[in-house]
């Protein structure tokens, strides 16, 4: 595994995906936190993170979108496939590494807690609720994204699917409102990312949001682990 996450951070960083995710997470949160927070004067940065949730649904997918398909475009994954590691380590080395290049961007929003700090007191619980929600939230995304690009081959195709399922996945509880049928809008607010996140934005570290957060990751990581045993096999 260790092996394979060095190969796959390295690869964010001799192609462009690497630079056009930090880039343009750098950019967004920069302009949501002088809008939101510096031009208002204000300590709260709660609508950054909110609308950093909306952007990542764009920008995770094309994290993500090389992981698997790149690998079955160029037929490498047959040597992945056949090489003594278990399937299961390939798929955590590279969703290790693609949450790395995640963290690193989310963690430029402690510089900017840093910064409020510097004038003004500031709520460390609720920003801190936020960073480990943004985290989480974006684990679980990634792990989703893993999943559509061992679908295809075709990179563009696996963006588009990644953006389209993490959509509807952070929509979940807007089309619960929609339905008719009670019982089923109850499920679908309890499977909502966004709902599951949004407790994190009050500073509140509810155990049952954590292992949500987790067990969707544990969940798409296994489909792509079937995935790839279908393909070995086949």
């Amino acid at each position: 595994m260790g092996a394979i996450f060095r190969r796959e951070v390295l690869s964010y960083f001799t192609s462009p995906i690497g630079y056009i995710f930090l880039a343009a997470f750098y950019a967004f949160s920069a302009f949501f936190f002088a809008n939101s927070s510096l031009s208002a004067g204000s300590t709260s940065m709660d609508s950054m993170f909110s609308s950093l949730m909306i952007i990542l649904v764009v920008l995770i997918p094309i994290l993500t979108m090389r992981t698997m398909s790149e690998d079955k475009k160029t037929k490498t994954d047959q040597c992945l496939l056949t090489a003594p590691v278990s399937l299961g380590s390939i798929v955590t080395g590279k969703f290790l590494a693609a949450f790395l290049v995640y963290t690193c961007a989310v963690a430029v929003t402690l510089v900017y807690a840093i910064i409020i700090a510097g004038f003004a007191s500031v709520d460390w619980l609720v920003i801190v609720g936020n960073i480990v929600g943004l985290e989480l939230y974006g684990a679980a995304f990634i792990a989703v994204g893993i999943f559509c690009s061992s679908l295809t081959e075709n990179q563009v195709v696996a963006a588009v699917i990644g953006f389209i399922v993490i959509l509807a996945l952070n929509m979940l509880s807007s089309i619960a409102a929609l339905l008719p049928w009670e019982w089923l809008e109850n499920i679908l607010d309890e499977v909502s990312f966004y709902e599951r996140y949004y407790g994190f934005t009050t500073g509140l570290f509810d155990l049952s949001n954590v292992l949500f957060f987790i067990s969707a990751v544990v969940m798409f990581l296994f489909f792509t682990v079937r995935v790839l045993e279908r393909r070995r096999w086949s």
